[in-house]
């Protein structure tokens, strides 16, 4: 046992072991630091993206039944009360209100095809697409927010193009 203070002479042999032990030790916390930062780098990823996951992704029924001009799909999506915009008629209505207007609409216009041209999320989710028909194209925006997990349209517009 070394007395505090006590110089200890360290010989070239001596102190490349003490190095090596340093080195070998310092190059497996590396690794395991990598692995471990991997990791965690992974799960707060997965974790941030998991908003985005939920509701920025636009219910593929939605799209379907707006292509196919079937009102009881969109509808379905509705929320309680919809904010609805229909060419120059716009209304706050419940949902079974705003699916025979909608109705309405899609015998007047029976659609060709329907495709989202833009989309986002924030602390809600949106989509514009455009809605071929045969009297011509119309513009649709729609606002989704999630209620129950469940993605809800809250507000629809359809708008001459």
């Amino acid at each position: 046992m070394m007395a505090f203070g006590t110089v200890v002479k360290v010989t070239p042999c001596r102190f490349s072991k003490i190095a090596w032990f340093l080195w070998k030790d310092t190059k497996n916390n590396i690794k395991v630091m990598r692995k471990k930062s991997g990791i965690v780098m992974l799960f707060m990823l997965l974790l941030s993206m998991g908003p985005f996951i939920s509701l920025g992704q636009i219910p593929p029924q939605i799209v379907s039944g707006l292509k196919a001009g079937d009102a009881k799909v969109v509808a379905s999506h509705f929320n309680e009360n919809i904010e609805l915009v229909v060419v120059d008629r716009e209304l706050v209505c419940s949902q079974a209100q705003g699916e025979q207007i909608l109705k309405d609409f899609f015998a007047r216009n029976k659609p060709i095809d329907f495709k989202i041209t833009h989309q986002g999320s924030d602390d809600s989710s949106y989509a514009i697409g455009k809605m071929q028909t045969v009297n011509g194209n119309f513009r649709v925006y729609f606002l989704l927010r999630s209620k129950g997990g469940k993605a809800q349209i809250v507000q629809l517009k359809i708008d001459k193009d």
